[in-house]
């Protein structure tokens, strides 16, 4: 996955109108709600603003005209090929109206610009997972998730054996639900609790 190294601002005078826009990377849904209020500004005539966040995505014009902002800014995002990403562009109207081609150009062009800026690294997706398996299988678990290179998050002891909570890239997966079931001939159960 790719996504902003960084956070950026890009400021550009189009007509009179100053547009300024902010990058940013966001990992949940309070994420967004959180960039959002950092950098929307209540004096702008319109804070319009995109995010992508795994499959979902979400975009909003407030006020221009439909699919002349948001949907743009959002464009610039996926025309980056970034994920885990948002874009809201404050505009501080000067007088001169802009037509649907110029703001289209207007907010796509400050969004992909202020993307630039911020420069993008590759990020692997990894996953939360919880690990049962009986005690006597404990330091066989250990291994087997220092092996996969996973992290551990914690761990609990129940009647029956012991829990442990981790977080493993993703593409390591596969090597680590084949390590433990080597490791405990096929005793140990993998859960995945979410992404991260």
């Amino acid at each position: 996955m790719k996504t902003l190294a960084k956070p950026a601002l890009f400021e550009a005078e189009i007509k009179r109108s100053r547009f300024i826009a902010h990058a940013g990377r966001v990992d949940s849904l309070a994420d967004t709600l959180a960039f959002y209020e950092a950098v929307a500004d209540p004096s702008a005539t319109h804070n319009c603003w995109a995010w992508k966040l795994d499959h979902r995505y979400r975009f909003n014009d407030d006020g221009e005209p439909a699919s002349t902002a948001g949907k743009p800014i959002l464009a610039a995002i996926e025309g980056k090929g970034l994920d885990h990403a948002m874009v809201v562009v404050n505009r501080y109207y000067g007088g001169v109206k802009l037509g649907v081609g110029g703001l289209v150009r207007a907010y796509g062009g400050s969004a992909a610009r202020c993307i630039d800026l911020a420069a993008t690294v590759e990020v692997q997706p990894r996953l939360r997972c919880v690990i049962e398996a009986a005690h006597q299988w404990t330091g066989q678990l250990y291994v087997a998730l220092d092996q996969s290179g996973a992290e551990r998050l914690g761990e609990s002891f129940l009647e029956k054996g012991i829990r442990i909570e981790a977080e493993v890239l993703e593409s390591a997966l596969a090597g680590l639900r084949s390590r433990l079931s080597d490791a405990t001939r096929g005793e140990a159960v993998v859960r995945i609790a979410g992404r991260s």
